[in-house]
């Protein structure tokens, strides 16, 4: 199968999309995962997963991004790598519980489905992968041999199949083995954004779908949805989309591959785990707005917008869109606001959050504007 060519038009496929709405059921499920156990624990669960789950995202969107799937095979491929990140997601609650009750098993199996598959269908269009094949495989047994031992050694070869991911660059350089299109990368981080902002706002629906509405539910819904149309504001809403594709046409094709690997791979990780944490926040909240709140749940809404801030900041700086200022000030504010969620309500701390993103995007549209 022919590589596509590189001035060839490549616009994100439906397939795609609904991939997106497979991998974003896992981050839902890191969510559940960090709502139900507020713990050191949890956190420590959730990066690992997160972690080594969108390094292969990352690989499908690099992989699609050098050609669409638009033949049979490779539709049946890429169904078949869904299914194992929603094998995977399925067995994320309980990945990390002792050896034997099969969870942990399933998630290994589930990941080393997604790893084949990707190897497979991206060795028909560059073989370059084969350099990569090899790592991300090991980081598969890794999970798999996790599952099977758990406990702390669960820990310690989940830490080294991150580990073997994020330093296979270092021995297999992307930069001049792979070709970008620009224009198809901007667009599907950004669809996957918005998927995974939609997700957590269901998964705060679903979450309250039990309780007893009242005016203090309805108020902490209603502020929660419209923190997360502030986090989409911060992305969509200032135009770094649109500029984020400009900066990578703009650059050497050469340069376009480091490029994508920090903007669109790792400054996105404090984006989407802001996602998760935020969302956790709020779903914390239902049925307990208007009252103070332990020091973990007002940190975790704090956190999942400074992380959300700081990770576009870190995208921003890495492409040069826009000024960053303002948005390391609003991830300080935000940290800062834990305060008011433990001291006096966590009603008052959403608005302060909510409050704090408009006045940032106010600031830099001022700022933008000519003399």
């Amino acid at each position: 199968m022919a590589e596509q060519a590189a001035d060839a038009p490549l616009r994100v496929s439906t397939l795609e999309l609904f991939f997106d709405l497979v991998f974003a059921f896992t981050l839902t499920q890191l969510t559940a995962l960090l709502a139900k156990h507020l713990s050191a624990a949890a956190i420590a669960q959730v990066l690992l997963v997160f972690g080594v789950l969108w390094w292969m995202y990352g690989g499908y969107a690099w992989l699609t991004n050098t050609r669409t799937p638009d033949r049979t095979p490779e539709r049946a491929l890429l169904l078949t790598g869904m299914a194992g990140f929603l094998i995977a997601g399925l067995a994320i609650p309980h990945g990390f519980g002792e050896s034997g009750t099969g969870a942990g098993l399933a998630l290994g199996l589930g990941y080393l489905i997604v790893v084949l598959v990707h190897a497979a269908l991206y060795a028909r269009l560059n073989r370059n992968i084969l350099l990569l094949a090899p790592f991300n495989t090991a980081s598969a047994l890794l999970v798999i041999g996790a599952g099977l031992t758990g406990g702390a050694t669960g820990y310690v070869l989940w830490a080294a199949a991150l580990a073997v991911q994020v330093l296979s660059p270092l021995v297999a350089n992307p930069g001049g083995r792979f070709h970008i299109q620009p224009a198809h990368f901007a667009e599907r981080h950004g669809a996957l954004v918005i998927v995974a902002l939609g997700e957590s706002v269901a998964a705060v629906g679903i979450g309250a779908a039990g309780a007893r509405v009242t005016p203090s539910l309805i108020s902490a819904i209603v502020l929660g949805l419209a923190l997360s149309a502030g986090l989409w504001w911060t992305y969509f809403g200032t135009g770094d989309d649109a500029k984020g594709e400009r900066a990578m046409t703009a650059a050497e094709p050469g340069q376009r591959p480091s490029l994508a690997l920090s903007a669109y791979f790792f400054a996105h990780i404090p984006i989407l785990l802001g996602v998760v944490v935020t969302a956790a926040g709020v779903t914390l909240t239902i049925g307990h707005a208007a009252e103070p709140h332990p020091a973990g749940q007002a940190v975790a809404l704090a956190a999942g917008v400074a992380l959300f801030l700081a990770g576009h900041a870190w995208f921003r700086r890495i492409l040069r869109t826009g000024p960053i200022a303002g948005r390391i000030t609003a991830a300080a504010f935000a940290l800062a606001t834990s305060a008011v969620g433990v001291a006096v309500a966590i009603e008052a701390q959403l608005a302060l959050l909510l409050a704090a993103i408009v006045v940032m995007v106010a600031a830099e549209r001022r700022q933008a504007r000519p003399a």
